[in-house]
């Protein structure tokens, strides 16, 4: 009978991880259920403002994106999130993504497409979040 594996045994074992999307805090760039990443084994070496990682929080696996890199942590939030995880430490972190898979179409992070894409992430991230505050207290609003 086979025993599950964690994503950390896994990675430890064969270096990279391909999973299937789940959630919808990484949209527009990972679509829930359709779409697959993969990552690679973190190593020593610290993350970049921009990368998407994944990381065990509250119990959790998140993949989310580095906004902040602090001299012991990090600041991460998913694409289409508002509330950032604050205080993610290298031992949280278990892979960077390298790439996706998108209707059997392989991009890697490296693909200047994808590159500018992060880029417009990280510029436009004040004003998603705050346009998402905004629907959210709207539709609170016409519920009442």
């Amino acid at each position: 009978m086979n025993q599950p594996v964690s994503f950390e045994e896994y990675l430890e074992k064969y270096g990279t991880l391909t999973y299937t999307s789940k959630g919808t805090s990484m949209e527009p760039l990972l679509r829930e259920g359709r779409d697959l990443f993969t990552v690679a084994r973190k190593e020593a070496a610290r993350c970049h403002v921009g990368d998407a990682v994944l990381f065990r929080w509250n119990g959790n696996y998140v993949l989310h994106r580095v906004i902040a890199v602090r001299e012991k942590d990090y600041i991460c939030l998913g694409d289409n999130a508002m509330n950032p995880e604050v205080g993610v430490t290298d031992a949280d972190i278990l892979g960077v993504m390298t790439g996706f898979v998108r209707k059997g179409k392989e991009y890697s992070t490296d693909d200047p497409r994808v590159r500018a894409y992060t880029a417009w992430i990280l510029r436009t991230r004040g004003a998603r979040v705050l346009e998402k505050r905004l629907k959210a207290k709207i539709r609170g609003v016409l519920r009442k």
